[in-house]
Order: structure tokens, then C-alpha cells, then sequence
């Protein structure tokens, strides 16, 4: 089973990882997991003005701040690995990720790091579950 774990450093995100090292003997100890962190991009003007190389620093560094937790969580228990980030808008870019990468389930957490974490479910969570072809397990 390919497994595809939307990640984004929030406290939901660490809810998902930890129940999917939970629930292995389910999805298989053959499964095989992917970490995925999709950074907005910066506006226009600001990557202009601060240079390609600058930019691509700064998404690389960013982006592994955030698989930091989740790739810590999944080390702890032993368990292997992939990982990727992008760049774009998060619930298309895990969308198109995960359909693309012919993954069997994407897991995520129902809420992420975005201003409106009072709605019943995030924006992005909405996003994906709308737009994506793969089942979507979403962890409270």
C-alpha cells in the first residue's frame, strides 16, 4: 500500500503521523509511506526582488522545518520513508501529488496551520477532499 502524508508542522499533522505508527499492522508493515510538505509561494514582487537562488533557499529551509516532526515521529518508530515538498497551493499540489503518484490513501490531519481553525474542517482538508481522486483518511 503507498501511503501519502500530508504534512504541515501543526499539532493535527503530529495526530496523523501518530496514528498511522499506531495503526501499521493495518495498512501493512510493507506499506510505503511519503511525507509531503507543499509551501505557499511567495508573492511575485518578493521573489523578484530577492533572487532564485535566495528563494529556493528559503522554501528548501522551510520546508524541511516542517518534515522535521513528522520524519522524527516516524524514526522513533522504526518506520521507513520518502519524502518531497513543492511549492503551490497545498490542496491541489496534494491532489495532483497524490493522484499522479498513483498513492492508495492519503492521510492528513483535519486541520492545519491556516486562520480559520475554528471550521469544522480546514480549508486545505476541504480542498483535497473535494479535488482528490484517493481516498483521504483525516485524523482529528
Amino acid at each position: 500500500m503507498k501511503i501519502l502524508v500530508a504534512v504541515d508542522g501543526s499539532t493535527y499533522t503530529r495526530h496523523a503521523v501518530n496514528y498511522l505508527r499506531e495503526h501499521m499492522e493495518m495498512l501493512g508493515r510493507d506499506a510505503k509511506i511519503t511525507l509531503l510538505t507543499v509551501h505557499l509561494p511567495l508573492p511575485p514582487h518578493v521573489a523578484r526582488n530577492l533572487g532564485s537562488e535566495a528563494v529556493d533557499s528559503y522554501y528548501r529551509d522551510e520546508c524541511e522545518k516542517t518534515l522535521k516532526i513528522a520524519r522524527g515521529l516516524l524514526d522513533k518508530a522504526g518506520i521507513g520513508y520518502a519524502d518531497a515538498w513543492r511549492v503551490g497551493d497545498p490542496g491541489d499540489v496534494i491532489s495532483e501529488f497524490a493522484t499522479k503518484g498513483k498513492f492508495d490513501m492519503v492521510v492528513m490531519g483535519s486541520h492545519g496551520r491556516g486562520l480559520f481553525k475554528t471550521l469544522v474542517l480546514g480549508s486545505v482538508a476541504t480542498k483535497v477532499l473535494a479535488g482528490c481522486k484517493v481516498p483521504v483518511l483525516l485524523v482529528r
